[in-house]
């Protein structure tokens, strides 16, 4: 007695324990979380960046773009000195420098509309990413529910296998009584392997939902968590959908689904595109400057003079002689790199015209896409307004139907409860066998089952309208 005693304080602490180490969430927690963390969201957060990097790329067209280059190396045979211009068949080391730059001042609108088009593209993407998001919250909320029903289902599941166990002592002691045959042990025995196993599937069923609640946080399956149970009968109580016009839900899905708004963003960038293509048409003037200079291995410069006397030859009379005349010799050197760089530093000025004339039919099909761009984003539109209109049509429908479906479901489950009580009183008597009270035990677990199910799809239902008319995504 002393051991059972020591081992079930041992499981009670472990129990204690793991249930500590456990974290509360709340489904607001749960979607705030997953805001944070979720992968998918990330990737959406990326795309985000990348537009704005292309918005910033885009606002950089404006600036004057520079660069700097430099050029060493070895020129064999008969070449050309690049600091004289004059051929020598010798080998030449060569070095030039250079800083180039250029701005455009007229590029026919292709900077101004592609500003405007990154811009258009950014707050399409932070609307993407606001669509995943609101997606994610309510798979969230659906998996939230499942646990939460699978809960009450396990609950409920034990709270039959004890009235199954005391309803095998009250047929033993019928059964020692002489009033029930010892067959009908059997039927309870029956009764009480299918509570066993609804257990096991209520257990199952938590369990593999909490794994899903897992991937869409993006948690770690080892982690511990434990879900809140809010109150689900305020939430019932809160909306009542025959009271919804779709009109109503349908004008704040228009005003609150981000896809709407990224579609009329797409529709606007596709215009754009219009703009870009004819663009290609026009004239580009580039006004651009530039500094440079060169070095060469062969590069001479005069280091000193001599005075010298040039004899020509002269015939006078039929006589020849000389003619001294004076003159200066240039005695050449080496020229120091940095003399060379000096000596050699040139600038440039100017503007270049570029007038398209053909271009093979490039631009022509440029415009010719973006024209098709265009309808593509109207379909696209449409399509999503079309079927926002659909899911907003279906989710009223489903709401008023997962309502119809509870009440039915209770109204069942109470005449199946009172139907059992009477068969339990009956049975108490020995008016019925154990066959007639689990029939009618078995009549009461469908019910009660039905009614767990019917409640929490009613409670779904209804956070799928508050997600249509751009409420928060919570049980409170």
């Amino acid at each position: 007695m002393f051991g059972k005693q020591v081992i079930l304080t041992f499981l009670s602490c472990l129990i204690l324990s793991f249930s500590y180490g456990q974290e509360s969430w709340s489904l607001q927690k749960c979607v705030n979380y997953a805001r944070e963390n979720s992968l998918n969201l990330k990737l959406a957060d990326y795309a985000i960046q990348d537009a704005k990097l292309l918005e910033q790329r885009a606002k950089n067209l404006r600036l004057p773009g520079f660069n700097g280059t430099a050029t060493g190396g070895l020129q064999f045979g008969r070449t050309i000195d690049p600091t004289t211009n004059s051929f020598d068949n010798q080998t030449i080391g060569f070095n030039n420098l250079g800083i180039n730059a250029s701005a455009t001042i007229y590029d026919g609108g292709t900077t101004k509309n592609t500003i405007k088009q990154s811009k258009i593209n950014t707050k399409a993407a932070l609307l993407d990413s606001e669509a995943s998001y609101n997606i994610l919250a309510l798979n969230i909320a659906n998996t939230y529910l499942s646990i939460l029903n699978a809960e009450e289902q396990l609950k409920n599941s034990k709270k039959r296998l004890d009235l199954s166990t005391e309803q095998l002592d009250r047929t033993d002691k019928l059964i020692n009584a002489g009033t029930l045959p010892k067959n009908d042990r059997l039927n309870v025995l029956a009764q009480m392997a299918r509570d066993e196993q609804a257990i096991i599937q209520s257990q199952n069923a938590i369990e593999t939902n909490y794994l899903i609640l897992k991937q869409f946080l993006d948690l770690d399956p080892n982690t511990n968590i434990k879900i809140e149970l809010p109150d689900l009968a305020k939430i019932s109580s809160q909306v009542n959908p025959d009271n919804i016009s779709f009109r109503e839900v349908y004008a704040s899905a228009l005003g609150t689904q981000p896809q709407v708004e990224a579609d009329k963003l797409r529709l606007e960038s596709s215009d754009v595109n219009v703009d870009l293509a004819k663009a290609g048409m026009l004239p580009t003037l580039i006004i651009f400057g530039g500094l440079d200079t060169r070095w060469s291995s062969v590069g001479k410069k005069v280091v000193r003079t001599e005075d010298v006397t040039n004899l020509v030859e002269v015939e006078f009379m039929g006589q020849t002689g000389e003619i001294g005349f004076p003159g200066t010799n240039f005695i050449l050197g080496d020229n120091p790199y940095g003399d060379q760089l000096s000596e050699n530093f040139g600038q440039n000025v100017g503007l270049q015209l570029s007038v398209p004339i053909y271009s093979r039919g490039f631009n022509k099909i440029a415009m010719q896409r973006a024209e098709v761009g265009i309808k593509n984003a109207q379909v696209q539109s449409e399509q999503t307004l079309n079927s926002l209109k659909t899911d907003v049509q279906n989710a009223i429908a489903q709401a008023r139907a997962a309502k119809l479906s509870q009440a039915a479901t209770q109204k069942t489950m109470d005449a199946a409860q009172a139907a059992f009580d009477n068969a339990q009183k009956r049975f108490d008597l020995g008016a019925i066998n154990t066959f007639d009270l689990t029939t009618a035990r078995n009549n009461l677990d469908i019910a009660q089952t039905d009614a767990i199910v019917a409640k929490y799809e009613y409670i779904f239902r209804l956070k799928v309208l508050d997600f249509y008319q751009g409420r928060p995504m919570t049980l409170d």
